[in-house]
């Protein structure tokens, strides 16, 4: 969906990189992740302060490949070396369907995927408290909710999943402020190739764990994708800086309101296609004032948490036969009656796919 935009901002977003530059392991010796480009420190804090969706004083920034690794990073940071049993890390259905995955991968001594929190809430009585971590996804993949924590209690540690809490996708009331934040250029800017991510830590002494969880794994982040990803999120700052360095000419929509209009426009279309069918059915969503764009709006959420209607049970078989590939409510840890659609393909694509669910009749 951001291809378009990227490709009219030309030279402006071009990088050249020398084949004597970046050669070393080390970026900064000063800085407690060490392998963190300062470019691309000053570029995440830049752009934070002026979106204004997370807090950044007195917290560390943790460079990842992408925010699967800063997952894998976490978990490990926050776990007890010495536990009696393995941590629990649970998330409120539908949670995103990687977390299962990546969590129980290395088949870790450290910790496990425990499920839903929901459940895991009602399981985990007075009599039989077990230790857990709970990842909080806001707005939430797949289903676009805003979330908070669900297990709520005082011995437990969250992590706070925050990719989409951009202003094309949902207002941004107030600044995150959270002890652990994950954040990634894939679903802020859409250059999900360039595989990096953030974490924004409070405590040091789990940033300094994390720093090292990603040392043993990859031996730091790459460089080139440092300078890449700090070059993109410096024009989307420039773009928002109206007056700064590098301010856009005037009329000229900057990133997140191009964004913002295209994914409203997408969110139009398919609620019309769906109305259409009458087969399936949508979340609707609050309306909340942002403060970065001064207007209310409802989310538009990068992805379509779509259910089928009536007797059927499978919604992903259903759309498939009508050649719609999507991606079924079980990985979510919900009904098969949901599929996760994305909503961010090329506009061609996106065109095919709201045409041919608004023929689906019956």
């Amino acid at each position: 969906m951001y291809e378009r935009y990227w490709k009219e901002m030309g030279e402006k977003t071009t990088l050249v990189i020398s084949g004597w530059q970046s050669i070393s392991y080390f970026s900064d010796l000063t800085n407690l992740c060490w392998f963190l480009e300062p470019s691309f420190a000053d570029s995440v804090l830049r752009l934070h302060k002026l979106v204004g969706n997370a807090v950044t004083q007195d917290r560390h920034i943790v460079v990842g490949t992408g925010s699967t690794q800063l997952f894998q990073a976490a978990l490990y940071a926050l776990c007890p070396p010495n536990g009696s049993e393995p941590m629990s890390v649970v998330s409120a259905a539908p949670y995103y369907s990687s977390y299962p995955l990546m969590t129980d991968f290395l088949k870790s001594g450290l910790y496990k995927w425990g499920g839903d929190a929901h459940r895991f809430s009602k399981d985990n009585n007075n009599n039989n408290r077990r230790p857990y971590i709970e990842i909080v996804t806001s707005p939430n993949n797949p289903d676009g909710s805003t979330r908070r924590a669900v297990v709520n209690r005082i011995d437990g540690i969250l992590v706070h999943d925050l990719a989409y809490y951009w202003p094309q996708y949902t207002p941004i009331t107030s600044p995150a402020d959270h002890d652990l934040m994950l954040f990634t250029v894939s679903k802020s800017t859409g250059h999900a190739g360039t595989r990096i991510g953030w974490a924004l830590v409070k405590d040091k002494e789990v940033a300094k764990k994390m720093t090292k969880f990603i040392e043993l794994n990859t031996i730091g982040v790459s460089k080139d994708s440092q300078l890449r990803a700090a070059k993109i999120l410096q024009a989307v700052a420039d773009s928002c800086d109206r007056g700064g360095v590098g301010s856009p000419e005037e009329g000229q929509a900057t990133f997140f309101e191009y964004s913002h209009n295209l994914m409203a426009k997408r969110w139009n279309q398919l609620r019309a296609a769906v109305e259409k069918s009458q087969l399936f059915n949508l979340p609707e969503f609050p309306c909340g004032f942002c403060k970065f764009s001064a207007q209310s709006f409802q989310s538009q959420p990068a992805f379509a948490w779509l259910k089928c209607e009536g007797e059927m049970e499978d919604c992903e078989s259903l759309l498939r036969r009508w050649r719609i590939l999507s991606r079924g409510g079980k990985h979510f840890g919900d009904t098969p009656k949901y599929v996760r659609i994305s909503m961010l393909p090329r506009d061609q694509i996106f065109h095919l796919f709201t045409h041919r669910l608004s023929t689906i009749q019956s």
